[in-house]
């Protein structure tokens, strides 16, 4: 039964029947491991504490820039120069002082993720570049762990919810091939502010589903349209030959 001073914080949770008392005992319970804390990651891992998720990890070695400010809502003028990671910790355990907070504010090497993706139940991946999503990837698949990655740029996002079944699930190598590697940066072609905490929100919620036991549409991108205001569902299956989840 959740502590009485959490009864009002989650009424709106306990009163729905998809979640209800086991749902949030389960979120509760549950661990996250956030790769990067960017557009994407602050919308994520805001909803994320908010709802009271037990383990928040956050992964990031970069520094907050003024041109960060337009779009990542966790941070102010006065985060200017400081670790991201670091930065989003102390404003989430204002949101909710009850999620046990952690912060990495260095490049994880493949035996570190491995290590840090084994310990939680889902991760969420928002980082912005093709190499990182591929280590990501691999180390879920190792770990039969829950992988939602997500991207953003211009007045476009996706979302691909993957596992931890990687026998039936495709994986994130399954869509992007390593030849793929051409992915744009928000740096040199823009993107509509909001958009990023669109998928990123979209991402938490894929994130609680998973960790309250309602079950998701694992295995499916979904694109995000802003200018048309559009969001559809493209059907992704296993690759044959796959390197990572073949």
């Amino acid at each position: 039964m959740p502590g009485t001073s959490n009864l009002s914080r989650h009424a709106r949770h306990l009163a729905l029947s998809q979640v209800g008392e086991e749902g949030q005992q389960r979120i509760a319970a549950g661990s996250a491991l956030l790769i990067g804390v960017g557009g994407i990651g602050c919308a994520a891992a805001s909803y994320l504490a908010a709802a009271g998720i037990g383990q928040l990890l956050l992964c990031d070695f970069d520094t907050v820039d003024a041109t960060n400010l337009g779009r990542q809502i966790l941070y102010g003028p006065e985060d200017l120069g400081r670790l991201k990671a670091q930065q989003a910790l102390l404003h989430l355990a204002r949101t909710n002082p009850d999620v046990q907070l952690s912060a990495i504010t260095e490049r994880l090497d493949d035996v570190a993720l491995a290590d840090a993706v084994r310990k939680v139940d889902v991760v969420l991946d928002g980082s912005d570049n093709f190499a990182t999503r591929f280590q990501v990837n691999d180390a879920c698949v190792a770990a039969s762990t829950c992988l939602i990655s997500g991207a953003a740029i211009r007045l476009e996002g996706q979302l691909l919810e993957i596992g931890p079944d990687f026998l039936t699930s495709p994986c994130y190598r399954c869509v992007y091939e390593e030849a793929d590697e051409t992915l744009e940066s928000c740096a040199g072609n823009g993107v509509l502010g909001p958009v990023p905490g669109v998928i990123g929100t979209l991402m938490a919620v894929e994130a609680l589903k998973f960790l309250a036991g309602m079950g998701s549409r694992r295995g499916a991108l979904r694109l995000f349209d802003a200018q048309s205001g559009e969001l559809r569902s493209v059907a992704v299956a296993k690759r044959d030959g796959c390197p990572a989840c073949g």
